[in-house]
């Protein structure tokens, strides 16, 4: 007997990358091993050098098979066995076991949107649709479309075995969202590149396309975002470490410095307008969604919590965002003597 194991990465298209995945058949017990595949088809290689490494990092049930078949997530490795240089991975890597015993976590709020053919799912042909805001956590065939696709893709998460911890409609026609978290950096990143593979491959099934694209409808149309949620023991703990963390993330020249980082085409939703904050402008508030980050108003009334950064798009890398928070606000709460 066998089972089917779906090899899934990472690859090096720029500025966002794609997810790639192809299926090896193994006997029945035998361990996921490393296997290749032609970088110069992904843009990771060149064509007289083209052989690139699949390490299995990441597996999970294969809730589309079923059966004893997985998913599997791979880092991307040069025939030498060191990380290739698209494998953002192997950068967070030594970020989060530097600061593991901060116990950072994250919950990654993920937009999309749904589209038929050349249009969103939902918008009539030829025009657009009644002004968004009905469509937010809305009920009706007047103002939810691919309904029946969400379900499928949580059913799928949770078959899979993945933390998702919720799933609501978006203010733009075709637009939804879905919650992984609250995992580790590592983990909430793995997940979430799982999660984005099976709301694709969902979407196949019903002849529908999902995309990241932050700006999806130009014009007066909500962008598309990945606000990342995040704390540490000591933000769970006292509010000084929850306002230690946004001084952290607005000292000198971070705000650019991750929101060069946070996707492709960030300028393009982060305008200030749609509850956003300008791209090139940084501010925390309470309970303020048009601020860069976000507190929380229970987090201000407890005491204690977390933090919301609002300005990572759809399409931001997690393993480049996760490492980024990480780095600064743990950084921070180190130099206030809070850890």
């Amino acid at each position: 007997m066998s089972y089917k194991a779906e090899y899934i990465w990472i690859d090096g298209t720029e500025p966002t990358a794609k997810l790639r995945s192809k299926t090896k058949i193994l006997a029945d017990g035998a361990e996921l091993p490393i296997w290749g595949f032609d970088g110069s088809s992904t843009n990771q290689a060149e064509g007289h050098a083209s052989d690139r490494v699949l390490q299995p990092v990441f597996s999970c049930p294969d809730p589309i098979r079923g059966g004893s078949d997985v998913l599997v997530l791979c880092e991307v490795l040069n025939i030498d066995m060191t990380p290739h240089e698209s494998n953002t991975r192997a950068l967070l890597r030594p970020v989060a076991e530097k600061f593991a015993p901060q116990e950072a976590i994250f919950g990654i709020e993920q937009e999309y949107t749904f589209f038929d053919g050349v249009r969103p799912l939902g918008f009539p042909v030829g025009g657009f649709p009644a002004a968004q805001g009905g469509y937010y956590c809305g009920v009706g065939a007047d103002e939810i479309f691919g309904r029946d696709i969400v379900e499928k893709h949580l059913d799928h998460c949770l078959a899979a075995g993945l933390e998702i911890s919720g799933i609501n409609a978006e203010v733009m026609p075709g637009q939804w969202e879905f919650q992984v978290g609250p995992l580790g950096p590592l983990e909430v990143s793995d997940q979430l590149w799982i999660a984005r593979w099976l709301l694709y491959r969902t979407a196949e099934d019903f002849n529908v396309s999902a995309t990241l694209n932050p700006k999806p409808v130009k014009g007066d149309w909500n962008g598309a975002g990945a606000h990342t949620n995040f704390s540490t023991r000591a933000m769970r703990e006292d509010y000084r470490a929850i306002i230690s963390a946004c001084e952290a993330l607005g000292e000198g020249s971070k705000p650019l410095d991750h929101v060069k980082n946070y996707g492709a085409g960030i300028d393009e939703r982060l305008t200030g307008l749609h509850e956003t904050a300008p791209w090139n402008e940084f501010s925390y508030g309470v309970s303020d969604r048009g601020a860069s980050v976000r507190i929380p108003w229970q987090v201000e009334k407890d005491g204690k919590g977390y933090i919301e950064d609002r300005r990572p798009n759809a399409n931001v890398d997690p393993y480049v965002v996760t490492r980024l928070i990480t780095d600064t606000c743990c950084t921070g709460l180190e130099k206030a003597g809070l850890v």
